[in-house]
């Protein structure tokens, strides 16, 4: 390693706040979510807060102050989302420091570990394998320093950096060590960009987000033309005031507004976040949690993930050469930067009089490690089959790392050649000394949690860089079926339809290297699965970008933190399970009060149609209908938007909703309008007698409703229902809310009939809810079998 010698001490601490003074530092202006302002806008201009607003200013005008109570639930709704996402960033956030980038830098002639954002123009930084590159700058010193640029070149293969060569931050170290200068840093270098994308706080495209913004456009365009109907009926055609006519209108307008679906949609995302926080998963981008409970094939290293982080020595064999345990005992002992296979011979003693001339580090790519030696020769360390198609392997020595490999140890043939190194080229005619054998433990929790992922559909499949019999053993230990022989990835094809082929029927695939980590995720996401990754080191960043969702482990690398979107902080694979409960929980709540809502705007659609058509007085004033959204959809959606549960996650949500929602909505309108016209006529009710029989019946169709998108029924569930259901009486009896609301009790007649209608009528909403629920189960089948609870 040649390094300058003025740079050996980096910066002083006068430097150092000359240059902070001058803000040259590694600061930008971009924020890991949105600001406090940025969040009250979102969540309160809205087109549909827009809406209800205007329509509240008509009531203000022409109305009794109880018309206007749905403003009210306008800004609890909308004071209730900000808040929710306010805690959900702040958690996010403090999380967020835990795995932000940090570098090894040198000041004052001494080592000290600064946060990305502490580093300083001209800041001397040391480099080391797993480190992400936080500013750019410029190579000082290289030992063997490899340069993994895939993020910002697409290109996965390491790249060698010499003395002066420029590294670009965003980029990870692959191998070696090295010093470089800062040169570029803050808005100037590629780093904000890359940590300000990964601690973003937002809802990406997803398709809960997707589905739910569809339903949107088509609310909106069935609003305008069904609300200019009715308030041009109500204004003119309907016989009533212009004041009555107007808040007639407001109630048949406001009540298509699905005003609380885009908030319960961002606050089941919100606290599904803050629950996996409390589990110390970092997620950090919010549709990440979806994701799991959508992904049908799960690839995952099996080193950390399946095995302990770590390694300990099991044996060393020797042929005979009684240095072999020195050599070991001196590689170890004079590496800067010991990768995790290093590290486990660390207990080995360094002998004294071993002079390192020349050392290539280990590379993934490579799969071997080289020292040559003053006077005693080069010794390579690395994969038998490799160091061996240098050298000639004894049967015998073969057949006895076979048997090691064969059970699941990782065995490292040590050779030894009287020929130098010549850059990354091994010497020929190298000699086998003996070998050493690297036990793994198997995860205490590896077995239940395969298990649980299996029997929810996940199916697993394992890529490793160790022999595929090694993978092969660990597997069978924590029950991964073997569906067909361990595939040794060098024998993978390159072209994409004949590797999807293999990897559609293969489960088990060893000597892997990083870049076929990334096409084997591409060639499954072609065949039409949704692929999550699972990651540690460095070689597995490009596979976890371009998965559907990357997971990356608490221990590995700055790089796999950077391009998770979800980070597991104590590297524990058990939580997977947690992630997937919680994932399916958001897609069943949403849903669930994507029914109720949409349900509203289809049965309200349909009477400021009918009535636009008739020109009836509308069945509802608006206090009529915040009493049915506040008993029906709003309180019950908001608690179901909580509720606990992991039912099958399903593709084709704008599907499944408009299946529940278009009958139940039809059933809604035609039990509301029946009464309405029934006590208007034959009943001989008045019009505010007629009113509050419509409003009974829509309260009751809409709690079975509301049962119906609740189920499966639990106790919690079940008091829900009830106490909305009680809520509804006291209303109903109460002579104050009566009043507060003109409930007019209907004749005799007008009651029966409503009650006979209204028993008719469940019937039938369960049945064409279900008929329609069924035909589009059989359109688009499960993706997988989880329980309904």
């Amino acid at each position: 390693m040649t390094t300058s010698v003025s740079a050996e001490g980096g910066l002083t601490g006068q430097e150092v706040a000359a240059r902070i003074a001058a803000g040259q530092v590694n600061e930008s202006d971009r924020r890991g979510g949105r600001s406090f302002s940025q969040v009250l806008r979102a969540n309160v201009l809205t087109r549909f807060n827009a809406i209800l607003g205007s329509l509240l200013v008509v009531v203000i005008f022409v109305g009794p102050p109880q018309d206007g109570l749905f403003g009210v639930v306008l800004v609890v709704n909308t004071v209730i989302g900000t808040a929710q996402e306010l805690r959900a960033k702040r958690t996010l956030d403090r999380l967020a420091v835990l795995t932000a980038p940090t570098a090894h830098g040198v000041r004052d002639g001494a080592s000290v570990e600064l946060a990305a954002n502490a580093v300083v123009l001209d800041d001397l930084l040391e480099l080391r394998p797993g480190d992400q590159v936080v500013v750019d700058g410029l190579v000082i010193a290289s030992d063997g320093l490899e340069i993994d640029e895939s993020l910002l070149s697409g290109e996965a293969i390491p790249v060698v950096k010499l003395h002066d060569d420029e590294v670009r931050s965003g980029s990870f170290v692959v191998s070696g060590a090295g010093r470089i200068r800062a040169i570029r840093v803050g808005g100037n270098a590629f780093a904000q960009k890359l940590q300000g994308d990964a601690r973003r706080f937002s809802l990406v495209r997803s398709e809960l987000q997707q589905g739910t913004n569809a339903i949107l456009r088509m609310v909106t365009w069935v609003m305008i033309p069904a609300g200019l109907l009715l308030v041009t009926s109500q204004v003119l055609r309907s016989g009533e005031s212009v004041e009555e006519a107007l808040r007639a209108s407001v109630a048949g307008v406001g009540a298509m507004v699905p005003e609380g679906l885009v908030l319960l949609t961002t606050v089941a995302f919100a606290l599904g976040a803050i629950r996996l926080a409390r589990r110390r998963v970092l997620v950090q981008e919010l549709a990440a949690i979806e994701g799991l409970a959508r992904v049908d094939v799960l690839c995952i290293d099996k080193t950390g993930t399946l095995t302990e982080p770590g390694m300990k020595v099991g044996t060393i064999e020797t042929l005979g050469d009684a240095s072999v345990e020195e050599a070991l005992g001196a590689i170890v002992g004079n590496d800067p930067s010991p990768n995790a296979t290093i590290q486990a011979l660390a207990d080995l003693p360094v002998p004294a009089g071993w002079t390192v001339e020349v050392r290539i580090p280990f590379s993934s790519a490579r799969r071997w490690s080289a020292v040559q030696f003053a006077g005693r020769g080069t010794w390579v360390i690395g994969a038998p089959e490799v160091v061996a198609a240098h050298g000639h392997l004894p049967v015998a020595l073969s057949t006895r790392i076979e048997t090691f490999a064969t059970r699941g140890d990782r065995v490292l043939l040590v050779a030894r050649s009287p020929e130098p190194v010549h850059g990354e080229v091994l010497p020929d005619a190298l000699e086998p000394a003996g070998f050493v054998v690297l036990e793994e433990q198997i995860r205490a929790d590896a077995t239940t949690t395969i298990g649980y992922l299996i029997s929810q559909g996940v199916e697993i499949k394992i890529l490793s860089g160790d022999d595929p019999r090694t993978v092969a053993s660990v597997a069978e230990r924590v029950g991964i079926p073997a569906s067909a022989t361990p595939f040794d990835a060098r024998e993978l094809p390159e072209d994409p339809t004949r590797l999807a082929q293999v990897v559609e029927v293969s489960s088990i695939f060893g000597r892997v290297q990083p870049h076929q980590k990334k096409a084997i995720v591409s060639a499954l996401q072609a065949s039409g699965h949704v692929v999550g990754m699972t990651g540690d080191g460095v070689n597995d960043v490009p596979a976890l970008k371009q998965a559907d969702l990357g997971l990356a482990m608490g221990s590995g690398s700055q790089a796999t933190h950077a391009v998770g979107r979800l980070v597991l902080l104590d590297s524990s694979f058990a939580t997977v399970p947690s992630i997937l409960d919680e994932g399916r929980r958001v897609i069943a709540n949403i849903e669930r009060v994507a029914n109720l809502f949409v349900t509203k705007t289809v049965y309200a659609a349909i009477l400021a149609v009918v009535v636009g058509i008739s020109a009836i007085p509308f069945p509802f004033y608006p206090r009529h209908l915040t009493i049915v959204s506040t008993l029906t959809i709003g309180v019950p959606g908001f608690f179901l938007a909580l509720a606990s549960g992991s039912p099958r996650a399903r593709p084709g949500f704008v599907w499944c909703v408009l299946a529940f929602t278009i009958p139940a909505g039809v059933v809604a309108a035609a039990v509301t309008l029946s009464t309405y016209l029934v006590a208007r006529g034959p009943a001989h009710a008045t019009t505010a007698q007629a009113r509050t029989a419509a409003t009974l019946s829509l309260v009751a169709i809409g709690l079975a409703v509301l049962v119906l998108a609740a189920r499966p029924l639990n106790a919690a569930r079940a008091i829900l229902v009830g106490s909305m259901a009680g809520g509804a009486v006291l209303i109903f009896t109460v002579s104050l809310s009566r009043r507060i609301f003109t409930l007019e009790w209907p004749p005799s007649a007008a009651v029966l009939s409503t009650i006979g209608i209204v028993l008719v009528a469940i019937p039938v909403l369960w049945i064409l809810v279900n008929a329609g629920t069924r035909l589009e189960r059989r359109r688009r089948p499960p993706m997988s079998e989880g329980s309904e609870s």
